[in-house]
């Protein structure tokens, strides 16, 4: 099947995007690396008036640090995250993530903003920034906003982002000191979304844990925060003991779903797993 005929334009910055965007109404799209819309028009599940294409706004591509934050532009792709080497050292857990989304192919087209904006719910990308509790900065006409992860998504692939508005950068907080963190992720084969992914950031102070960041993605409809399942464990020994007792107590909080394949009780375990592994991994990084 191919696409329904639609208007393309190749707006030359981000305001004429953002006015051929409020022209084009609810029914005007825009498309930068298309690895998931583009399936979406094939197979008409997506039908667009006008496809607004924003692959020469390449100030949008960007990796900046701003201290306590760094600022990512919607246009940056999965493999230059992956490979940024001020990724890797101001947020690790991000570059992680990055490294796992896809195949090559797929990180070399596919975008930052592009990810948040599509809201998969087993998505690397919409887990980080639940997990660290990033600021999606929003782009209109005349202005723009900042809206924080925990409020940018809404349900699966559902978000804040109103028909006229384009993501134009992101904020992730930077690693502290004696902070580590992991990503760990279940999938059937090289490639697929994940079956159940984890996101952690463990800080410690004379050997105990003072701080834990903790996301899940594939146990609800949008990635979910367990920092408050994990705040009763804070203050504890760093061990495997503790990762052991967090991991059980998150398994018994979530409430994921069976679905075709796959049910609940495999998703609670495959949680409890990975929770273990991604804060003993995490504890490592942190102790140096």
């Amino acid at each position: 099947m191919k696409p329904a005929a639609f208007d393309y334009l190749r707006p030359s910055s981000l305001e004429e995007a953002l006015q051929q965007l409020a022209a084009g109404g609810d029914r005007a799209k825009v498309i930068a690396g298309g690895q998931s819309l583009g399936p979406m028009l094939n197979m008409r599940l997506a039908m667009p008036s006008a496809l607004i294409d924003l692959n020469d706004l390449t100030e949008l591509a960007y990796v900046r640090d701003g201290g306590a934050f760094l600022s990512i532009g919607a246009l940056t792709r999965h493999e230059q995250i992956a490979g940024s080497a001020l990724v890797q050292a101001r947020c690790p857990l991000l570059g992680q993530a990055a490294k796992t989304i896809g195949h090559y192919a797929i990180r070399q087209r596919g975008t930052l903003g592009g990810s948040l904006a599509h809201a998969d719910p087993a998505a690397q990308f919409p887990l980080i920034a639940m997990t660290l509790g990033a600021e999606i900065e929003i782009a209109r006409q005349g202005g723009s906003r900042r809206v924080p992860a925990s409020a940018f998504f809404q349900s699966a692939m559902a978000t804040a982002l109103a028909p006229d508005e384009i993501i134009r950068c992101v904020h992730f907080p930077t690693i502290s000191v004696n902070e580590g963190m992991s990503f760990q992720l279940f999938n059937r084969r090289h490639g697929d979304y994940a079956i159940v992914a984890v996101a952690a950031t463990v800080a410690l102070q004379d050997e105990r844990v003072v701080h834990v960041r903790l996301g899940l993605s594939g146990v609800s409809a949008i990635p979910q925060s367990c920092d408050a399942m994990v705040r009763p464990l804070l203050g504890q020994l760093a061990s495997a003991v503790w990762a052991a007792d967090v991991a059980r107590a998150v398994r018994a909080a979530v409430t994921p779903e069976d679905d075709a394949g796959i049910t609940a009780v495999y998703r609670k375990e495959l949680t409890e797993k990975l929770v273990q592994q991604a804060l003993e991994r995490a504890l490592t990084r942190a102790k140096g």
